[in-house]
């Protein structure tokens, strides 16, 4: 098989190449830190890749299938890590230039999950400064751009693991969302990620081995090309970690979904929530995709919970305000000059948020909470835009949509609910702009059914069919 070929693999079908030996863990590795070579630097898609590292994971992993021994459901498949959690002996930046030198000394709990199951890992993929921003630029180098167009976002703050998934730079992705940071680059990127329920899968904050600031509310998960790999990585990094006050127990059964071509739920569709902004070619194409869900045998209706989005926005705010401040304070007092601006500036405001605010901002968190839980004791999902808009060019969001003035950050409107509610969502692809950009449909499930979520997907993904890839640079960066 051709090395591009190799590449373009679905992670389950490379995992069933290696266990046939039609292909070797060596052969992947080579062909997709080829591939990152020649294409990385057009997209940013990886702060660090791990040449030597890889390749040598790879050798390690051939050799452990010739002497027979017991095989990992990843083993010998090339993927990916954010940028904000730690792999031992391998440069942690989190995004910043204050820890561009940083090595970690252990691995965060999830990626020693993924190391134990077989997972080469090819490098660290590109993220905001600590994550705190939803598109993905920091001080460390270029912006990541998107594959679709390299003008254009990625969106953040899994912004690489968005890009690295779309071009098939690897075949696993793991990503963090802390108010969509998965949702928001599959939807501009095109591909599959999903958001697991709170407290599915380990932490990756600080005394865990990682960057990440929100305790609350984020939680790693993956980036896909297809649904099917998104559930196997789930299979492998989700569950209690010991010392984790806020885990959930194991889960029941393999999230892998059945291949069902019909479905038989109760699906909830809105367009805005009743009160977002949303483009109309965004809007028109997920309506589209929401109505698919009836020939799969859904009975589909308009419906939203009753919560207004100042509640919504003012409760997301002050908890990830004071929750990243105080995460970060000892690099903000010690290394100020180092940060971002947009890091600097979130911070500042963190750091003024009192313990009464925060404390409010629970009461008010727990009300959207309910909101959505009673509306989801009424609907298997509620289906509505990933975002408000489609990638827009870097460093430049849409001042209007719809013809309507906007806030800064009003493109991304819905993502950050489930992040209070710690529900689980996903952002499927739904369709092309006609100026070929992606959109994704956002799919909302009560707490605890990702597998909803994720046969719902696959069926909708089986119904859609393949989509194109995205070109190819014509020249070099």
């Amino acid at each position: 098989m051709p090395d591009t070929d190799l590449c373009f693999l679905s992670a389950i079908d490379a995992a069933d190449a290696i266990r046939r030996r039609t292909v070797s863990p060596i052969e992947l590795t080579q062909a997709a830190l080829e591939r990152i070579d020649r294409l990385n630097p057009h997209y940013h898609a990886y702060l660090t890749v791990c040449h030597d590292k890889a390749l040598a994971a790879a050798r390690e992993a051939e050799e452990a299938f010739a002497r027979g021994d017991s095989l990992g459901p990843l083993h010998g498949v090339p993927t990916s890590i954010k940028d904000l959690l730690y792999v031992k002996d391998v440069r942690a930046t989190g995004g910043s230039l204050a820890f561009a030198e940083h090595v970690a000394d252990r691995d965060t709990p999830l990626v020693s999950r993924l190391r134990q199951a077989g997972a080469i890992f090819l490098g660290k993929t590109n993220t905001p400064e600590f994550g705190v921003i939803p598109t993905t630029e920091n001080r460390l180098g270029d912006a990541c751009r998107n594959p679709w167009d390299v003008s254009r976002t990625t969106g953040g703050s899994s912004g690489g693991a968005g890009a690295a998934a779309a071009a098939s730079l690897g075949h696993l992705h793991i990503g963090s969302d802390g108010g969509g940071s998965i949702r928001i680059p599959a939807s501009l990127c095109g591909v599959f990620g999903i958001k697991p329920t709170n407290g599915r899968v380990p932490p990756y904050t600080r005394e865990w081995g990682g960057f990440g600031g929100w305790p609350t509310l984020s939680q790693a998960g993956p980036l896909s090309r297809t649904v099917e790999d998104a559930a196997l990585i789930l299979d492998v990094i989700a569950g209690p970690e010991p010392g984790d006050p806020f885990a959930l127990p194991a889960p029941e059964a393999s999230f892998r979904p059945r291949p069902l071509e019909r479905l038989n739920l109760r699906v909830a569709w809105s367009p805005d929530l009743g009160w977002a902004r949303v483009d109309r070619e965004v809007r028109d194409l997920c309506e589209a995709a929401a109505r698919r869900f009836a020939d799969l045998g859904c009975e589909v209706e308009e419906a939203a919970p009753e919560m207004d989005q100042g509640t919504i926005l003012s409760a997301f705010a002050a908890i990830a305000g004071a929750e990243d401040a105080a995460a970060h304070s000892e690099v903000f007092e010690r290394q100020p000059d180092l940060l971002a601006g947009y890091t600097r500036r979130f911070l500042e405001q963190g750091a003024k948020i009192p313990a009464t605010q925060y404390i409010r901002a629970t009461w008010q968190r727990a009300a959207v909470w309910r909101a959505y839980d009673e509306f989801l004791s009424r609907y298997d999902l509620l289906l509505t835009p990933a975002l408000a808009t489609t990638a827009f060019p870097i460093g430049q969001p849409p001042p209007a949509i719809d013809g309507t003035p906007v806030p800064a950050f009003a493109w991304t409107p819905f993502t950050m609910i489930c992040n209070l509610t710690g529900q689980p969502a996903a952002s499927v692809p739904c369709g092309f702009t006609a100026a070929g950009l992606p959109v994704g449909l956002h799919v909302i499930a009560r707490a605890f059914r990702e597998r909803t979520i994720l046969e719902a997907s696959r069926a909708y993904e089986r119904a859609r069919g393949e989509l194109p890839r995205p070109p190819e640079p014509a020249t070099k960066a």
